[in-house]
């Protein structure tokens, strides 16, 4: 037979064919865990001694692994059947179970016009993990007719276009919490109110949706949310279990001075009177479900030869701190814990290890170790002074530009460098389509004025 006709199998290793490829993938996380997170490799590679382990310890080493991500528990979960049957499953328990929030997790704006939602992205939302820097990209449907007021500890507070219901989602396993409309809060405000809308219903709605800030409480498989509207400064009330399916808004104001923060299901908030320095108060949900709302109360005062101004709140490891600048000056940035100035010690901070704080209408703190363009000991915000975003650094005191100039508000193409990325996180205004409306131009009008007394200046 010619040796081109020949059909001898060659001696040497076959190549791997895409087929092939395919049929030894690792199996994909089973549906009633969570939409979106990649399983670990094939159960058969792991020792059989571990996958024998006694149920007890299973659930154990579960709930450390959960302390640490949700989704190492879901991966955790994945492993074998033995390791998935010990440990407790996520799906319908992830809301009203405050162990299965995927706290470190924030829903990440695409920029470029882009919006969760958009017909461009099929129906997918990427969520970016602070600490880790992990992207998952998870399909949520929901976003065709829903807008994001809100995301509290990982979870999404929505809006439905057609009746203003309010949805508490997880992202991750799909549980949903529904909660009474937000127009049911229509018949509780004044007509008095300011705005440029001459239509009394479209001028509630205007302060409505300005700066919403949440917090989610859980008692006895009930979920309490409580909402702070900064331009009215006014909160409200809501437990999943209502009987009268509507929110309550009590009558004492909340002095408003910065956007709050929520906190283990608290707010937390500074106002700044006029001698008195800086004073951090706390919102308490109504629990148990039921009992009346309790006023703001004071638990910190940080005087002003301490802190002039102390303008932000921002998590970070687990603890709540107090941004602000040194003097009159604005120069220098101090930090404080609030447990400190609890106890009326006045020791401000001198390093954050290995964060970065960013503060903006949303305040985050984001680990550098695993972003190799975000540095440590450093503060993100904008620059009191020049109107632009700016990065102070700890240890030196000094300032830098982050980013580029590309902009934020959809007038201008953007963002395109990482750090940009991330404050579109703490800005509600570019999260969907639903808070982009009439807030657009409102946000620029400071750069703006800005650019506009230095062109005179220029001229003069």
């Amino acid at each position: 037979m010619p040796p081109s006709r020949s059909r001898k199998r060659p001696s040497g290793p076959q190549p791997t064919t895409a087929l092939a490829k395919k049929r030894h993938c690792p199996a994909a996380v089973a549906s009633d865990d969570v939409a979106g997170a990649a399983a670990p490799s094939s159960p058969s590679s792991y020792s059989p001694s571990w996958a024998s382990l006694p149920g007890d310890m299973v659930r154990q080493i579960a709930w450390r692994v959960l302390a640490g991500d949700f989704l190492d528990y879901v991966r955790f979960r994945a492993v074998c059947t033995s390791w998935r049957s010990g440990a407790v499953c996520p799906r319908g328990r992830g809301v009203a179970d405050p162990r299965f929030h995927p706290r470190r997790w924030m829903m990440l704006p695409e920029g470029n016009g882009l919006y969760p939602g958009h017909r461009k992205l099929g129906g997918h939302i990427r969520f970016f993990n602070l600490d880790t820097g992990a992207l998952v990209r998870v399909e949520l449907p929901l976003f065709k007719n829903h807008c994001a007021l809100e995301s509290v500890d990982g979870l999404l507070l929505l809006q439905r276009d057609q009746d203003t219901a309010v949805r508490l989602l997880h992202p991750f396993t799909r549980d949903i919490v529904e909660l009474p409309p937000l127009a049911t809060l229509l018949t509780q405000l004044g007509d008095d109110l300011r705005s440029a809308h001459t239509d009394p219903e479209l001028r509630k709605w205007y302060y409505i949706r300005y700066c919403v800030c949440a917090s989610v409480s859980c008692s006895g498989g009930s979920v309490v949310v409580m909402l702070a509207f900064r331009r009215l400064m006014r909160v409200a009330f809501a437990t999943s279990d209502s009987q009268d399916q509507q929110w309550t808004m009590p009558s004492w104001e909340v002095p408003f001075n910065i956007a709050p923060l929520a906190f283990q299901g608290k707010l937390y908030f500074v106002h700044h009177p006029a001698t008195n320095g800086s004073l951090v108060f706390q919102i308490d949900p109504p629990l148990p479900v039921g009992s009346p709302p309790r006023p703001p109360k004071l638990i910190a005062t940080c005087p002003a030869d301490k802190l002039y101004r102390g303008s932000h709140l921002v998590e970070c490891n687990s603890q709540i701190l107090l941004v602000g600048h040194g003097d009159i000056s604005l120069k220098h940035i101090v930090i404080y814990k609030l447990e400190d100035l609890i106890l009326e010690r006045f020791i401000p901070l001198t390093s954050i290890g290995d964060r970065a704080l960013f503060l903006q209408g949303k305040c985050l703190s984001v680990s550098s170790t695993a972003l190799p363009t975000v540095m440590s000991e450093t503060v993100v915000y904008t620059h009191p002074m020049y109107y632009h975003y700016a990065q102070y650094h700890l240890r030196t005191g000094a300032w830098s530009q982050p980013i580029d100039t590309c902009g934020l508000d959809g007038f201008n193409p953007g963002p395109r460098s990482l750090i940009h990325h991330v404050i579109t996180c703490c800005i509600r205004n570019v999260w969907n389509k639903g808070l982009l409306y009439s807030k657009r131009l409102e946000n620029r009008l400071p750069t703006l004025l800005w650019k506009v007394k230095r062109k005179l200046r220029y001229w003069s």
